[in-house]
């Protein structure tokens, strides 16, 4: 698969579509009472499904600003390759870990994790960082 420079409108239609239909799923499966050892670990899955559905997405063009693009990113490498700890810059050895130049401020994000926090997403969280994810998404890649 080469890079996205953009997405169509029916595929994000789609994919928020899909987030939504999680989300309700795990209203009506969990609701209020989620352990939140759980919580955690399902919406840090859910940001892993975030990144991947658009995961071809060219980082030029996704920018380095820190923008919620970014935070995806960074939180699904942190996941994957760091043990769940947010990193931001690339891990040695490991050279696909992020982008170079990349920049993540906690004051910025949508988060405001820092280097070194534990990513550990509720249901708000997750909220909204895919309102964000999307809305910046639209921005720039239609």
């Amino acid at each position: 698969m080469l890079g996205m420079k953009t997405y169509p409108k029916d595929y994000i239609a789609a994919c928020k579509k899909r987030v939504e239909a999680n989300l309700k799923a795990w209203r009506k499966q969990v609701g209020k009472s989620a352990d939140p050892d759980f919580e955690a670990r399902y919406f840090n899955d859910q940001a892993l499904l975030l990144d991947y559905m658009f995961v071809h997405r060219l980082s030029g063009a996704e920018g380095k600003d820190g923008n919620a693009l970014n935070e995806v990113r960074v939180l699904c490498n942190s996941l994957l390759l760091n043990e769940g700890k947010l990193q931001v810059e690339k891990k040695t050895g490991w050279p696909n870990s992020a982008v170079s130049g990349l920049k993540l401020p906690a004051e910025k994000s949508v988060l405001g994790l820092k280097n070194g926090d534990a990513i550990q997403l509720t249901e708000a969280d997750f909220l909204k960082l895919s309102k964000a994810f999307f809305t910046e998404l639209e921005r720039k890649f239609v």
